[in-house]
């Protein structure tokens, strides 16, 4: 690793995550032109065209390419978005926002999702730019807004309105780089896949009135309280996809589970008492989302007022579907929570996108792999399934190979770093940003050079 290039991404690491650029679902949330400010003038090298794009007020995406020589050769684009989610300061040790570095970690908000990577993209970018590297195929580093509240105004506007802006044969974004496996046989995930997304509105409908009188009322919030008890409730069985094993015997490669809970994990029957009896430091949180369809009540709109008595409620629900299912396998698994409140409901479609898979017989996973052992020789790639959705499956929809990566400390426990996505204390080691930073270059230079 170069302690310089290290530096340079912990310093620009702090920096974003200072700039508190906010996504809560909102149009005039974000601010991710902030972040873009901080990003444009290190990528602005000589022999790079730089672009903004701003689909609304302040939401602003950029694009930086390093022309190619060769014309036909495959392009690569290395992706990561600017915004973060909301955080509550009262969970946190530390400011959220301060970007503190202490005791060799980098603290705030975005850290792991996933300011880490696009600070170490952009540093590794502008190192290759500055030293005259002349690709055989584009290269592109695209700092993207929107991601985390469905790329509206980011990855999805930019494929609508300016696909030949971002247009890539193979894109690295978030996220993998975690070992997996032992010391001696190490092995390191790669997302080549991820789980669909249907977030729906639920609504619920009752009779307003005067909160003074709530005898025999008709009470939308109350029918919601039962809505809700049956979505947390649902238990959807377990499907097993391609992946699933390959997961599973990682973690026993590693250590992480013994063989009984390896062959209980395998078997559709036994999976669920398997996952229950797991502790809870286990990374069986992770497992079951993998291994099933998730439904997760996470918001209401529309009880307002203490004294009124309200008509209409809508819930905000977060579906997370597996390979293989669409609107039709989500609708029944809504009335197969639901019961006989199926029927008194309105479900709209929010967000809807499939599963999506990019094959490993490529030269990307080819380099990646060399890149990966370079930093440990001897380590491997372990395909895997990503349960969050990511700014990659657009991509796929566009044809192009996507790789959740990146190269982190072997100190580290996947199971806890999972824990501060979107969690209190998000934090990222200085270790892990250097072997990272470096893993950009080494790939780029191997696929392109």
């Amino acid at each position: 690793m170069d302690p310089r290039r290290t530096g340079a991404t912990v310093e620009l690491l702090q920096a974003l995550i200072r700039s508190a650029c906010v996504n809560d679902g909102t149009a005039g949330s974000g601010g991710e032109s902030r972040n873009v400010d901080l990003l444009e003038p290190v990528v602005s090298l000589p022999g790079v065209d730089v672009e903004r794009f701003e689909a609304a007020p302040g939401r602003v995406s950029l694009v930086a390419r390093l022309e190619g020589r060769d014309k036909s050769a495959p392009s690569l684009c290395l992706m990561a978005h600017t915004d973060v989610v909301p955080v509550d300061p009262e969970g946190w040790s530390r400011d959220p926002f301060g970007g503190e570095l202490v005791d060799g970690e980098v603290w705030g908000r975005g850290a792991v999702d996933m300011l880490n990577l696009t600070s170490s993209m952009a540093v590794a970018f502008a190192g290759l730019a500055s030293r005259g590297f002349k690709p055989r195929g584009d290269l592109i580093y695209f700092a993207v807004a929107d991601e985390e509240s469905g790329s509206e105004y980011g990855a999805r506007w930019m494929a609508d309105h300016h696909v030949d802006a971002i247009r890539a044969d193979d894109v690295l974004t978030e996220t993998g780089g975690l070992h997996v496996g032992r010391p001696e046989s190490p092995t390191l995930g790669v997302m080549v896949a991820e789980k669909g997304v249907a977030w729906r509105r639920v609504r619920v409908r009752g009779t307003p009135g005067h909160g003074s009188a709530p005898f025999r009322s008709d009470n939308a919030l109350v029918k919601a309280a039962a809505v809700i008890q049956r979505l947390a409730e649902y238990k959807a069985p377990p499907r097993f996809h391609e992946l699933w094993r390959g997961q599973v015997d990682s973690l026993a490669d590693g250590g992480h589970i013994d063989e009984e809970t390896r062959v209980a994990l395998l078997d559709e029957n036994r999976i669920d008492d398997a996952l229950a009896a797991m502790p809870e430091s286990s990374p069986a949180r992770h497992l079951h989302a993998c291994s099933h369809t998730t439904v997760s009540p996470n918001g209401t709109v529309g009880a307002t007022k203490t004294n009124v008595i309200p008509g209409v409620v809508d819930l905000l629900v977060d579906i997370r579907t597996l390979p293989g299912e669409g609107a039709s396998e989500v609708e029944q698994h809504l009335r197969g929570a639901l019961g006989d409140l199926a029927d008194q409901v309105e479900v709209t479609p929010v967000l809807s996108n499939a599963s999506s898979i990019s094959r490993m017989d490529t030269p990307l996973w080819d380099s990646l792999s060399r890149a990966v052992g370079r930093a440990f020789p001897g380590a491997g790639l372990r395909p895997q399934l990503g349960v969050g959705f990511t700014d990659g499956r657009i991509y796929r929809e566009l044809g192009a190979v996507v790789y959740g990566a990146g190269l982190f400390s072997p100190t580290i426990n996947p199971a806890e770093f999972r824990r501060r996505f979107h969690g209190n204390d998000e934090r990222i080691d200085v270790e892990s940003l250097g072997l990272t930073t470096q893993l950009w270059g080494d790939v780029v230079t191997d696929l392109l050079g």
